[in-house]
């Protein structure tokens, strides 16, 4: 034997076969379950075969602990083997791995043997292996080419925010192919506290994405253990990346990863969430992140989310340990599970934000959708939690003077309302909310409710004669605009009454910041008609009192003079944000200058300072800062360029973000489409005027 060469690192077009090219053509990457190849260099053939023969070694795990012998076969196995073609001067070895091998590093040895001795040993380098979702027998196998188009190798990707009844959204580069990424990915396995304590253990699970799942949920936060993120809500961002201004995971990645293991500051759900589909995309997983409107927070496992107010509606501390999400995104990622009985294939949940611990860590899942969707909170991982995100009831408290606690009924508090996640063909939004409940008020509603042992203990709104209702509207950032509360008597009688309505900043986790307005009025709401009250809200009293996410939660009391009973209403408005416009200027063609004019106008009455774009996009440029000098007075227009040179060709997207001092969360991006030979003089353009947040 004289020589090797890996057919896959040197020709490169079998990567088209494992689909990895995107990942890197220089050296060897492969799917499990699926044969791969590589030539090697004899001087004699026939006397080879003859007189001798050959054996592969494998080495993975930490240290390189586990060795698998791989032997030569003519029949298909479950186990690995390979075969062999003789030509004239050299051998071509076909290497077959199973569908449910390690994934992870492998170090490769051929061995020339004659009678069992051992003539030549020869390094056959190293190879990565990854989990495989165009092979049948592997348990996150694929079956439709547009879902693994998606869920597997699109690099962009759009998450969900805002409230329910206005959502945006927001781009982030998943990069998952992106320079160095898949051994970063490795190393978030490789730090894991299971690989640290038990490498050997830790390395033969590996073959399960379960375990591995379960893994990056855990390593995303960095709450036990060496992982990639930490997270805060309390708006001091100033020893770190404020989370609103990432755009992506690459940068994230590497961050931790350069230094040494140390998380990345600051995160907070969807970071975490983007950050865990890259890496679950990378290793071979598919995955989507998905967005849940209206989500609980469950702490005590009841399945029920209880808020006190006193008779001012104002929360009272230290009383809450639940909490309602004006949103809160995870991950799903696609598997069988074979630890579970029948019928809870595909979609499971998997949450990176660290809430609250499961078997002692900070992890969450995965738990499939479809044990949501039927109430089967008895299987793992972490149903309860989950089915109580999307199905926990909410109840009302009025703590009195007197230290009595009145229970009120809550309007338009539902939990769980339009789950959303990317579609398969463009920034287009899905609403899966009917993949993980059934039809509010249907028979099977009210079956999984019992199943899960979830008793609906608000008292129900339809059989009142008064409904508090708040009209959905957008409101412009930046502007003063009226907020109207409607008070509607549905019974044959006048009724007098008191209503008090309350503005708060809010976080998107639900913590409330800061009063803005407040007004009480007294009326008497006649028979069969409703009134509407407005509520005036200032840009001067609420704008540098705003959370970072740019949203006001209007809570409303009703009181009927001389009756008991206390009707709340709540509701969250989320402030129509200024929009971006980025512009391709030149021929977009590989490894060619390409430049981007980046737009931005100031809508606010006030100077704007401290301005700092930031810009990314796999395959077109690593994270560039561009920072604003002086001041942006009001209604100034800032143009700035940025210039890249693409390095991967086809369909592309540039993402930007804008912060200020006053102004955080901007977004913009455009798609480009990169020819991928350097002569051609055509080339095409998406979108080369895009705005931040489709709808605004």
């Amino acid at each position: 034997l004289t020589s090797y060469s890996g057919i896959l690192g040197v020709g490169g077009h079998r990567h088209l076969s494992h689909h990895t090219e995107e990942i890197d053509t220089k050296r060897l990457i492969v799917r499990r379950g699926q044969p791969f190849s590589m030539t090697i260099q004899c001087r004699d053939v026939s006397r080879l075969q003859m007189a001798g023969s050959l054996e592969i070694i494998l080495h993975t795990g930490k240290e390189d602990f586990i060795q698998i012998q791989v032997p030569q076969s003519e029949v298909e196995t479950d186990s690995w083997w390979f075969s062999l073609q003789a030509g004239p001067q050299d051998i071509l070895l076909n290497v077959y791995s199973p569908a449910i091998a390690t994934v992870g590093q492998y170090k490769m040895t051929v061995l020339c043997l004659r009678q069992g001795q051992v003539l030549q040993q020869l390094s056959g380098g190293n190879f990565l292996l990854l989990f495989n979702p165009w092979c049948k027998d592997d348990p996150v196998y694929l079956p439709q080419q547009q879902m693994l188009q998606e869920y597997i190798l699109n690099e962009n990707g759009i998450l969900f925010q805002g409230s329910w009844n206005n959502i945006y959204s927001v781009p982030w580069n998943f990069g998952q192919f992106e320079r160095e990424m898949v051994d970063i990915c490795f190393e978030i396995l490789d730090n894991s506290p299971a690989a640290l304590d038990d490498p050997i253990s830790d390395a033969y699970k590996r073959n399960d994405p379960v375990y591995v799942s379960r893994t990056v949920s855990a390593m995303i936060n960095a709450n036990d253990d060496r992982g990639v993120i930490l997270g805060r809500w309390d708006g001091r961002y100033e020893k770190g990346v404020i989370p609103t201004r990432w755009t992506g995971s690459v940068e994230i990645l590497r961050r931790w990863s350069q230094a040494g293991m140390k998380p990345v500051c600051y995160g907070q759900c969807w970071v975490f969430a983007g950050v865990a589909c890259t890496v679950m995309r990378c290793l071979g997983i598919p995955a989507r992140c998905v967005t849940n409107y209206l989500s609980a927070h469950d702490t005590d496992s009841n399945l029920r989310v209880d808020r006190y107010y006193n008779e001012s509606m104002e929360l009272l501390p230290g009383k809450e340990k639940d909490s309602i999400w004006n949103y809160h995104c995870w991950v799903e990622s696609w598997m069988c599970r074979h630890d579970l009985p029948i019928g809870f294939d595909g979609w499971q949940v998997l949450d990176p934000t660290p809430q609250q611990r499961s078997e002692g860590i900070y992890c969450c899942g995965p738990c499939p959708v479809k044990a949501v969707k039927e109430g089967r909170i008895d299987l793992d991982y972490d149903a309860p939690f989950v089915f109580a995100e999307v199905n926990a009831d909410v109840v009302c408290w009025i703590v009195h003077e007197d230290g009595r606690q009145t229970q009120s009924s809550l309007q338009c508090r539902n939990v769980g309302k339009c789950i959303s996640t990317k579609g398969l063909s463009g920034d287009t939004r899905w609403d899966i909310t009917g993949e993980y409940k059934y039809p509010e008020g249907s028979a099977m509603e009210r079956e999984v409710y019992t199943r899960a042992g979830l008793r609906n203990s608000l008292r129900k709104s339809g059989g009142q004669s008064l409904v508090l209702k708040m009209k959905d509207m957008q409101a412009i950032h930046g502007s003063d605009f009226d907020v109207f509360v409607e008070v509607l008597n549905r019974s044959s009688e006048d009724k007098d009454i008191t209503l008090t309505v309350v503005a708060r900043a809010v976080t998107y986790n639900g913590i409330h910041l800061y009063e803005l307005e407040r007004k009480e009025s007294s009326f008497c709401a006649q028979a069969y008609r409703a009134k509407k009250e407005p509520l005036r809200l200032k840009y001067e009293n609420y704008g540098h009192r705003l959370s970072e996410h740019n949203l006001i939660r209007i809570s409303s009391l009703l009181r009927q003079v001389g009756h008991s009973e206390m009707i709340v209403h709540e509701s969250v408005i989320s402030l129509v944000m200024p929009q971006l416009t980025v512009k391709i200027v030149g021929e977009p063609v590989l490894f060619q200058k390409l430049t981007a004019l980046i737009t931005f106008v100031n809508p606010l009455p006030i100077t704007l300072s401290g301005g700092t774009f930031t810009i990314e996009g796999a395959g077109l440029t690593g994270l560039q800062e561009i920072h604003i000098p002086g001041a942006i007075k009001a209604g100034q227009q800032v143009v700035v360029s940025v210039s890249f040179q693409p390095t991967k060709p086809g369909l592309r997207k540039l993402l930007v973000d804008f912060e200020t001092d006053r102004l955080k969360d901007i977004k913009g991006s455009t798609f480009v489409i990169i020819q991928g030979d350097v002569h051609t003089s055509q080339f095409s353009l998406l979108n080369n005027e895009s705005t931040a947040k489709p709808g605004h």
